[in-house]
């Protein structure tokens, strides 16, 4: 197949690599010339070390080399950089293509998924009615699917056949693909996890222990559950690999960078530091607006995503917040239907 990504960024290369290496013939764009310039050089990503980039992938700041032609488009932006890469793109991209979205997140300003928000831009000019979107997402840090470890995803979309397509495309002997028909339920969770990361982070920085961590894990996806069924959701959606799956790795792992910078968070930098410490984005804090905004929308309580957001925005000191979860009002875990 012919594949091109949109987005230069560790998991844009690690994918780009993945499938070159299954045989498909891989372009790669990023709107920045030295970015290409260094990847068509060194065949190195910086921030992916243990990698080698196939001779195969061709590198382009040129979005019409990278759209036209091609079997399947992924974007691999950040979720910030969605919607101004779509409208780049648009004049280059055929209407009934099948788009890949590998980034997540919420628009704080429409509150679109990241594939809504692709969806809209390209059907603005009327010529694009028929586009295919998918969202992949689940635990999948593109450090390890650099160096071909065991990996597993989610293809998710209302178009069986398209989720089909792409999980016939990324299915290899170190990625496993599911789907779902879930679509909003797990880009929902994509993007809300990160948040829940940042507490995750947080209590480390603070120097509490693994029983706080497990008890923020498994109640900020009760809170993510609660809003993604009043968005109308599917309920298992949140306690598979796009939801649990991605949560556990992105509030665990050496390699999630909003775990980092809520670490960083908690050791008394702001997140504006914490972020530039990271040096890449942390998609948590940008989810924050979305997230609130949601929130008050369903009227759905989300304490630690709530807590999350005041320490962030400065209104109160991570110490406090803790506090403050810990004396909340007692009450049963479950609801219970009588």
């Amino acid at each position: 197949m012919h594949i091109g990504i949109l987005g230069a960024g560790t998991w844009g290369i690690a994918v780009a690599r993945m499938l070159a290496d299954s045989g498909h013939a891989v372009a790669v764009w990023s709107a920045l010339p030295a970015e290409i310039e260094n990847l068509q050089q060194t065949h190195r990503h910086p921030n992916l070390p243990g990698m080698i980039v196939p001779d195969s992938i061709v590198f382009s700041t040129d979005l019409k080399t990278a759209c036209s032609g091609q079997d399947l488009i992924v974007f691999a932006v950040p979720s910030v950089f969605v919607r101004r890469t779509a409208e780049q793109a648009r004049d280059f991209i055929p209407n009934g293509q099948i788009i890949a979205d590998l980034a997540k997140g919420i628009e704080p300003d429409t509150l679109l998924t990241l594939s809504e928000v692709i969806q809209s831009v390209l059907m603005q000019n009327g010529r694009h009615d028929a586009i295919r979107l998918v969202a992949l997402s689940g635990p999948t840090h593109a450090e390890e699917v650099a160096l071909q470890l065991p990996t597993t995803i989610v293809s998710a979309s209302e178009d069986i056949e398209a989720a089909e397509f792409v999980q016939t495309i990324f299915t290899s002997e170190n990625m496993r693909v599911y789907t779902s028909l879930d679509k909003k339920g797990v880009e929902i969770s994509g993007a809300l996890k990160n948040i829940i990361a940042l507490a995750a982070g947080i209590s480390t920085g603070l120097g509490y222990g693994a029983n706080l961590k497990a008890a923020i894990i498994t109640r900020g996806l009760a809170e993510i559950t609660r809003l993604g069924i009043e968005m109308g959701c599917a309920e298992q959606t949140f306690y598979g690999l796009a939801g649990i799956g991605d949560m556990i790795v992105t509030a665990t792992s050496e390699h999630s960078r909003n775990n980092r910078a809520g670490e960083l968070i908690g050791k008394g930098f702001s997140a504006k530091e914490a972020a530039e410490k990271v040096g890449m984005v942390v998609e948590g804090i940008y989810a924050l607006p979305a997230a609130m905004r949601l929130a008050q929308q369903y009227g759905v309580d989300m304490p630690i995503t709530f807590a999350v957001n005041a320490i962030v925005s400065g209104e109160t000191s991570a110490e406090a917040a803790v506090r403050e979860l810990m004396t909340r009002t007692q009450g049963a875990e479950f609801s219970v239907a009588k």
